[in-house]
């Protein structure tokens, strides 16, 4: 019974854990990682296709984002999440491999005009619908046996509609041990979702500890700052540009708008009209009105019992088409426009930001975690001048960040998820936070629940049965000029999986007929013949 770190150790996003237990091999997410790579992640200890199947605590691309990766790569397993993560996996999924073939055209037309060799995409939409194939949902607080060794429970951490912690009880020679996985802790007292919910025993915990060092304000009145911000903006004959993650913080506006809009706050431009223009937030949108009785909080409850939408109002435009989109900013009438990506590092938020960031009139306001490395924090930390579609823009427009708006927990908030077992892991293992973030908060958490807690790089190996490391591992930074290597991947890589999992169907049939064996080998020596050449 072992765990091994991948992603996400010591770094924010790239989330994926793996678990072995008896014969059963699974992971705990499968994210990619966004912003600056700082170390290099070690790959799980077996081929893609012997991965049995793979928990979800979000939909989140920095914790599902390579599942099509690994499915074109040999994983044909089970997708297991809770019926929201579903849902909106299936629109993030074939959003992410659209952006990943988008991406790779553009590359490669450079490429050609400078006569250099072609890179396929990270992964293709085929892939994307290929492992949406394998998604099975579940709700809140049901227990999952996913087979003889391993059971589950999703419990509603309140960081996005669906996220989940994950309880995994495991069997193996007759001993027992849970371990839970946090996902991402949510914030208190955040729109449309329930805060979240603790779990109460654990012989081991998986937590993050993405605002481990930070604290947010208490009480912080995110709508009167709109409303400042907005008013200001407006009255200069500016655009409002606010680079919002499609899922999630996008509904999250639009919550607060109807609330402005429905009491009057804005004055003298009575009829703004707001665009969400991302077709994917439009189809996350629809998503949260269909998950609203098992996700939404008692508040957002009672305004549907009154028949009232929580996330629409007059004015609201939502911009599908490309035309949509182009049209907005050819529109001279001021307004406010709500776009993805959330960090500017993809999608129809770049066009806006070339549009508008240039304007002094205009305000670009920032609503939630902007990595290092993205233009969004790039901006966020006072650039001058940000590189859009290979043009250089004067940042002349107003910056704005609306604090404490994240949808994860600060320090205090981890704190007392840590602290709400009423039966004390023996082990907590600090992952998702920055470098030096994860180790101040592991010696915080011993320090405050008098459990040792270890943040782990990735490789680093535990058993689960006698509590022991079994390999630790120093982080191994990237070097810039081997960063290329590290990301070819395409029609190579897929033949190199499959020569892996060819080992491992091998093995499998030890012991078989010999007859049956000795056919295998032929028809294996016979595609050797083939293709050695």
């Amino acid at each position: 019974m072992r765990l091994v770190f991948s992603g996400a150790a010591h770094e924010v996003t790239g989330s994926c854990h793996y678990l072995e237990v008896g014969t059963t091999k699974f992971l705990v997410d499968c994210g990619m990682e966004q912003g600056v790579n700082i170390y290099e992640n070690v790959e799980p200890p077996v081929p893609w296709s012997d991965i049995q199947f793979v928990l979800l605590t979000h939909s989140h691309i920095d914790h599902v984002g390579m599942l099509p990766y690994i499915y074109a790569r040999g994983f044909k397993g089970r997708v297991i999440a809770t019926n929201a993560t579903c849902d909106l996996c299936n629109i993030m999924l074939k959003d992410s491999a659209h952006i990943q073939e988008m991406d790779a055209e553009w590359k490669n037309r450079k490429a050609r005009r400078a006569g250099r060799p072609e890179v396929p995409p990270l992964y293709e939409m085929n892939d994307a619908l290929g492992v949406l194939e394998h998604f099975e949902g579940y709700h809140y607080g049901e227990i999952v046996e996913v087979n003889d060794e391993v059971s589950i429970r999703f419990t509603d951490i309140g960081h996005l509609l669906g996220s989940a912690s994950i309880e995994i009880w495991m069997k193996e020679d007759g001993v027992e041990k849970k371990i839970v996985f946090s996902g991402d802790i949510g914030n208190f007292n955040k729109p449309l979702i329930r805060d979240p919910i603790y779990t109460k025993e654990a012989d081991y915990a998986v937590m993050e500890s993405t605002y481990g060092d930070r604290f947010h304000q208490k009480g912080k009145d995110h709508i009167s700052e709109l409303v400042r911000i907005v008013q200001e903006t407006l009255d200069r004959g500016g655009n409002v540009v606010i680079p919002a993650f499609a899922v999630g913080r996008t509904q999250e506006l639009l919550y607060y708008f109807r609330q402005i809009k429905s009491q009057h706050l804005i004055h003298g431009h009575d009829n703004f009209e707001v665009y969400v223009d991302s077709p994917l937030a439009v189809e996350a949108t629809h998503v949260f009105k269909e998950n609203q009785v098992e996700c939404y909080d008692e508040e957002t409850k009672e305004l549907v019992e009154e028949g009232i939408n929580p996330i629409s109002f007059p004015g609201l435009k939502l911009s599908v088409t490309s035309d949509e989109s182009i049209n907005i900013n050819f529109d001279a009438k001021p307004k406010v426009i709500i776009s993805a990506s959330g960090m500017c590092d993809a999608g129809r938020i770049r066009h806006h930001l070339k549009h508008n960031l240039w304007r002094k009139e205009c305000t670009v306001i920032f609503a939630g975690y902007q990595a290092v490395g993205t233009i969004g924090r790039a901006l966020v930390d006072g650039s001058k001048e940000v590189k859009l579609f290979g043009e250089s823009i004067d940042v002349e427009a107003h910056i704005e960040v609306l604090h404490d708006i994240s949808g994860h927990a600060d320090q205090n908030g981890l704190l007392a998820w840590a602290l709400a077992f009423e039966k004390k892991p023996q082990q907590f293992f600090v992952v998702h936070g920055n470098d030096e973030v994860c180790d101040r908060f592991a010696e915080l958490l011993t320090e405050k629940t008098g459990v040792p807690a270890k943040a782990p790089y990735s490789g680093a190996e535990f058993d689960l049965i006698k509590g022991v490391w079994v390999r630790e591992t120093a982080g191994i930074p990237i070097q810039a000029k081997s960063a290329p290597a590290k990301k070819a991947s395409g029609v190579f890589a897929r033949l190199l999986a499959a020569g892996e999992r060819l080992m491992g169907v091998i093995r499998r049939n030890e012991g078989g007929a010999n007859k049956d064996l000795g056919k295998f080998a032929d028809q294996i020596n016979a595609l050797c013949d083939k293709w050695d050449r």
